[in-house]
């Protein structure tokens, strides 16, 4: 009787056990799954040059896939440059050309004009270089090198002499500036060779740019204070400049290699 209540007594332990450690894998199973769906999201909605579920629904679009321009052209042009711009790995690149300004394929613009909108995008410098996301811009003026627009100046600061110049003061022709007449403030830059994320955001007249996810520029582009500034800056014989209804997104070709991934636009309601 001993003996079998002995016997009984292992048996039990034994089952015990043994559905413990099927619990324990089960568990661990399922937390597995979990990490890996969890991680497969987060990579599917970080991946570059795609648009998430919500973006969608919000009216966002992208103006560069990873692959294909066809959604922008050259500046005063009707096709893309043959040179001076090229796509690899995902990534939209203006190459060098000894700083020359549009010395190279010039710039590039959006097909569409966009009145009211918020523009997204990465951009990434190399050493010295001179870049620029500009909009409102219009092609009835021709410069002879870049097109006419308010630009968000993309640059090396501790490298190119630009930074150092202004007609509206220290600092309006920095990285995240409006270039020329507002300098940004309270910017915290990444280094060359990594990536910046700039932001431009334009409603009813009022502009707001953001570097690395803080703004930097606010202005009112139908301000007195904003027409003075025109006045003092290098824009000032450029009739209607910054208070065009519409106009292209262009990114600039300043002659150093640059590169942009992740661009995308959405229109916003008039306020």
């Amino acid at each position: 009787m001993k003996l079998q209540k002995i016997m009984a007594m292992t048996l039990a332990f034994g089952m015990l056990a043994a559905c413990g450690k099927q619990g324990k894998e089960q568990t661990e199973e399922s937390t597995t799954a979990e990490a890996e769906a969890m991680t497969a999201t987060t990579t599917e909605e970080n991946k570059d040059n795609t648009l998430s579920p919500e973006e969608t629904q919000n009216g966002w679009e992208l103006l560069f896939d990873g692959q294909s321009t066809d959604k922008w052209r050259g500046a005063h042009s009707e096709t893309f440059p043959e040179r001076g711009w090229y796509v690899e790995d995902g990534v939209l690149v203006v190459e060098a050309a000894e700083g020359e300004e549009s010395g190279n394929g010039g710039d590039i613009v959006t097909k569409e004009e966009y009145t009211d909108f918020e523009l997204s995008l990465d951009f990434k410098i190399t050493e010295g270089a001179n870049s620029g996301i500009k909009y409102y811009v219009t092609e009835q003026y021709n410069s002879g090198k870049s097109a006419i627009g308010l630009e968000y100046q993309v640059l090396d600061d501790d490298k190119h002499p630009d930074a150092k110049k202004g007609n509206n003061g220290k600092g309006t022709r920095t990285v995240s500036s409006l270039y020329d007449l507002i300098a940004a403030e309270g910017k915290e830059v990444n280094p060359v060779g990594e990536w910046n994320h700039a932001r431009i955001v334009s409603q009813g007249g009022k502009v707001q740019h953001f570097l690395n996810g803080k703004k930097v520029v606010e202005y009112d582009r139908f301000s007195e204070e904003f027409a003075q500034r025109i006045q003092n800056s290098k824009y000032k014989d450029w009739e209607g400049f910054g208070v065009w209804e519409s106009g292209h997104i262009l990114l600039q070709d300043h002659g150093n290699q640059v590169f942009y991934k992740n661009i995308k636009v959405r229109e916003l309601p008039a306020s």
